[in-house]
């Protein structure tokens, strides 16, 4: 009966995954209290998975990753990048090798954050569709996680596993051999074919061709004769019903760059609105204001020079997903306007106030140059511009390596475990002063910390139940009259399906226990197994939905759905081809 119980809740969970409406960690935190309401898991065992070394050790890397990047050391080689010719084999290899190199140590949308507006800039410097280099980083991305223990959460967490069965966690290089041989394959694919196999789409790759602002913000004036005279600024939304937003008020040519709802309007002031012409046609009509007919007065009015417009990508841990403008009251919270939300392929310009935020939405948005991008950031978007190099970083840098470096070498000594080096390296980072304490929080994931508390009892359940050794019976079942390593084949291909619908980490947790009872069933290793799961939990090549880089350049690149399978499909056939062969000789059963 248990067994059955469990697996009703992982198939609900699953179907909830896949359904994408609820977000996994909630998702998760079902599951996990389905259990305890069931009595499978104990109630006062249903958060040991928050105390696990594999949370701590996830929530520490982060931290050092969000230090490595804010201490400059990949500003300064993305900065060496855009130096390279208009050869999109040459960007592509560049990039790609980069990124690769950059998640083995650092969280791979961390890095992918700070390469993708590089990227941006050398397509559109080299006149290169966007659509050509964008998905090659996001895969190269996941790629170098392949490599170190810390490169993704799944090995963190396979770490763990290990530690569990045999007592002795993967060390820090353990997964290299198998890694940087299937990350090489891959990068060399990419570089070379794969690109071509993607569509020559110009994309969203910057606020003129993506959103073509001039079409649709004007300029009016308000005439002694207009209804608007003497009215709040407010009473434009309700006149229209929101299809008509103002964006700036010039008054005495002075611009006002979020103009209070209850400021009164004066003849003679310049209203800067955002509309459709049907809508702006229907608002001048009905309000007798007058249309300027040109930017002049946006152009001379003091403060202006200091309006900018940038677009941003929305995140996985944004506070705006499923939240709308007006709900989040965005234009008083954080001081900026939104033009216009893209979402994929699409442009959403009608009643942005109502358009409920997805990940991997590009904004439009407006503001003052000196608050932008620290409003971009509270928002948990990732901005699209090029980020400058911060003048003095190279101490910094020096000590964030020197911190990093110093971790690495105590776990490979033997001197600390992992759980307990990383930790003190984020401790060590914060007193150095090379991050802050406020970033700290900031730059954990939060809901994949939750993700994880919550889905190891889960996964645990899946052990104690015995479901996990009765999945594994059926696989036994079906491998009886294949090969040795056909098992391990099988395992590896199963991580790599259910990781295109289904975080990863959440993969690895339901995965490891099956491979565990594998392993066990067959009276071999269990290390190939843990291995293969890691390098298919870590390989959804197939939908943009199957990890966070994935997500982030589809609006850019202007990817549909179906093109994740244009290279998606021989890189997940080039993975388990390579990977099968390298784990069963370095692991052998």
């Amino acid at each position: 009966m248990n067994q059955l119980i469990v697996f009703l809740t992982l198939a609900g969970a699953l179907v909830l995954f896949m359904w994408g409406k609820l977000r996994h960690d909630l998702v998760a935190l079902f599951a996990l209290f389905a259990l305890v309401i069931a009595g499978i898991v104990p109630a006062d065992r249903a958060f040991v998975g928050f105390a696990h070394p594999a949370v701590v050790t996830v929530a520490a890397v982060l931290i050092i990753s969000r230090a490595l990047a804010d201490s400059g050391l990949i500003d300064l080689a993305s900065s060496q990048v855009i130096k390279l010719g208009k050869s999109v084999v040459v960007q592509v290899v560049s990039l790609t090798v980069l990124i690769a190199v950059a998640s083995a140590f650092m969280n791979n949308v961390g890095a992918l954050a700070i390469l993708m507006p590089v990227a941006l800039r050398i397509a559109r410097k080299s006149s290169n569709p966007p659509s050509y280099i964008l998905m090659p980083i996001a895969f190269g991305s996941l790629l170098g996680g392949m490599t170190t223990l810390i490169g993704t959460p799944p090995n963190i967490i396979i770490a763990a596993f290990r530690a569990d069965q045999t007592g002795e966690p993967f060390g820090m290089f353990a997964f290299s051999p198998v890694g940087v041989g299937v990350a090489a394959l891959g990068v060399a694919f990419i570089s070379l074919a794969g690109w071509r196999l993607l569509p020559k789409r110009r994309g969203q790759s910057s606020p003129e061709d993506l959103f073509r602002i001039e079409d649709y913000i004007t300029e009016v004036r308000v005439t002694k004769d207009s209804r608007l005279k003497g009215k709040p600024v407010g009473e434009i939304d309700r006149l229209t019903g929101g299809v008509v937003r103002v964006v700036g008020l010039i008054r005495k040519k002075r611009r006002i760059n979020i103009p209070d709802a209850k400021e009164e309007l004066k003849t003679h002031d310049i209203l800067i609105l955002e509309a459709d012409s049907a809508d702006l046609k229907d608002f001048v009509n009905s309000s007798g204001v007058k249309l300027v007919g040109g930017r002049q007065f946006r152009r001379d009015a003091i403060g202006s020079k200091d309006i900018v417009v940038n677009e941003a990508v929305v995140m996985a841990n944004s506070p705006l997903v499923g939240n709308t403008a007006a709900g989040l009251s965005l234009r008083t919270r954080y001081g900026l306007n939104l033009l216009a939300v893209a979402r994929r392929d699409k442009k959403l310009r009608r009643r942005i106030d109502n358009i409920r935020f997805q990940v991997g939405d590009v904004l439009l948005l407006q503001g003052r140059t000196e608050q932008i991008n620290d409003a971009v950031t509270a928002m948990g978007c990732l901005p699209l511009v090029e980020r400058g190099l911060k003048i003095g970083q190279s101490r910094r840098i020096i000590l964030a390596l020197g911190i990093f470096g110093g971790s690495i070498a105590s776990v490979v000594a033997g001197l600390l475990p992992v759980q307990a080096a990383f930790p003190l390296a984020a401790l060590v980072l914060v007193v150095s002063n090379v991050i802050s304490p406020r970033d700290i929080y900031e730059s954990v994931d939060w809901p994949v910390i939750i993700l994880l508390g919550a889905m190891i009892p889960v996964g645990g359940a899946l052990e104690t139940t015995g479901a996990a050794e009765l999945i594994a019976a059926g696989i036994m079942r079906f491998a009886e009259n294949l090969p040795a390593g056909a098992a391990v084949a099988i395992i590896l291909l199963a991580s790599m399906l259910l990781s295109n619908v289904v975080n990863n980490a959440a993969t690895v947790v339901l995965m490891a226990p099956i491979g565990v009872g594998l392993a066990s069933g067959l009276a071999v290793s269990v290390d190939p197994f843990l291995m293969a799961i890691a390098v298919g939990a870590s390989s959804p090549f197939l939908t943009p939905i199957g990890h966070q880089s994935n997500t982030l350049v589809m609006s850019p690149g202007g990817y549909k759905f179906s093109d994740y399978w244009r290279m998606g499909l021989p890189m997940s056939i080039i993975v388990p081809a390579a990977a099968v062969p390298l784990i069963l000789w370095f692991w052998p059963l």
